[in-house]
């Protein structure tokens, strides 16, 4: 089976606040496949050691590397976790604690030791997750439908939700009935199909509140009209068209997959818009300082951040100087771009991780401010 559990962006601006002599930061590539999970057992063994020898290069106490060590021997021995994976991992140690995050992303390899954990590479797992649910809304039937990056599409089973319009218009006469009259006779109105939509929604919403995945609809007028007025979950404004009811989720899916690279195209292109805006009114920068001073002094609107790229530093917490690192990776510095990220995110900028090829000027981030520069 798929396991997913993506932290929310409140979570990343929190974990960046956590501060130890040894944050381990590991992401290597899973597969949601039991059978073939050993490999990615084998392959975190390693890049334990990669990490654990950064911390020996520093001189860290013994007694430290050891309690790291333990975290992580804990967890490989951990056959129920290794069972239920996805298609990356994260592993977020200090030597009191650790955390994971399955994710739907494909991630390469990194090892970070720094005393903050590095996080840039969670901001891309929820920014572009080409994770979403469908719902297949018809008059007969109503299905959710999980649609996830590499495996096949399949249907969710939600408490509640009614088979199809007459269901609901039943539960609903039912609960009202006071014993005489007649129950019928509404099919077909708006009444009837705006009480169904209503019923689907009350099943949905505890599901869909909290979920960063996008809701995409699969209907016909005038259903399709019906739940948007009523709909409070992430709905993107384009529909799969046609009657949904004969589709199967697999065809669902295929049809989900355009109209959520548009989205995420379109989340792109807008930022490019402001920022030519906002450029002439000098509240841009791609400058790495001055985007940690920015980030420092709550100063970033809009953020895009490279995915891949890596520079080592380090920021003052008071000013937001950045210090660049002329060396290896050790585990004194860390991810400045990261830090910057974690920063903005921290003060209620909107960010997106992206590749650089998205970035204007194909730069390692690029900034909106909240005022001129």
């Amino acid at each position: 089976m798929y396991y997913v559990d993506m932290p929310s962006v409140e979570e990343i601006g929190n974990l960046n606040l956590v501060r130890s002599d040894a944050c381990i930061s590991i992401y290597l590539p899973t597969t949601p496949i039991s059978r073939e999970i050993k490999q990615s057992r084998t392959h975190l063994n390693s890049l334990l050691k990669k990490a654990i020898a950064q911390l020996e290069a520093a001189s860290f106490d013994k007694r430290v590397m050891q309690q790291v060590q333990e975290q992580f021997d804990n967890l490989l021995a951990d056959d129920a976790f290794w069972d239920h994976q996805a298609n990356s991992l994260a592993i977020l140690a200090t030597p009191e604690s650790i955390r994971t995050y399955r994710l739907a992303n494909k991630l390469q390899d990194i090892v970070e030791v720094s005393d903050r954990f590095h996080l840039k590479p969670l901001l891309r797992a929820i920014t572009f997750s080409h994770s979403a649910h469908i719902l297949a809304l018809s008059e007969n039937a109503v299905r959710l439908i999980q649609v996830s990056p590499d495996l096949p599409a399949k249907e969710i089973q939600v408490s509640g939700l009614p088979e199809d319009a007459a269901d609901a218009s039943n539960k609903i006469a039912e609960k009202n009935f006071s014993g005489t009259g007649n129950r019928s006779g509404i099919k077909g109105s708006t009444a009837y199909l705006t009480g169904y939509v209503r019923s689907i929604n009350a099943a949905l919403r505890p599901l869909l509140l909290h979920s960063n995945q996008p809701l995409i609809l699969a209907a016909t007028q005038p259903l399709e009209g019906i739940f948007r007025s009523l709909n409070t979950a992430k709905l993107l404004p384009k529909t799969i068209s046609g009657n949904p009811e004969h589709l199967t989720p697999a065809e669902l899916a295929s049809a989900a997959r355009p109209i959520l690279d548009a989205h995420y195209q379109s989340l792109i292109q807008d930022f490019h818009r402001l920022y030519e805006e906002r450029t002439g009114q000098s509240r841009t920068t791609t400058d790495i300082a001055n985007a940690a001073r920015l980030a420092t002094f709550g100063g970033i609107e809009k953020l895009l951040v490279d995915i891949d790229s890596v520079v080592d530093g380090l920021v003052d917490d008071e000013t937001g100087e950045v210090t660049f690192s002329s060396g290896k990776p050790d585990a004194v510095d860390y991810g400045v771009v990261d830090e910057i990220t974690c920063r903005a995110l921290r003060t209620g900028a909107k960010v997106m991780a992206v590749r650089k090829d998205d970035i204007p000027g194909n730069h390692d981030l690029a900034v909106i401010a909240r005022y001129p520069i």
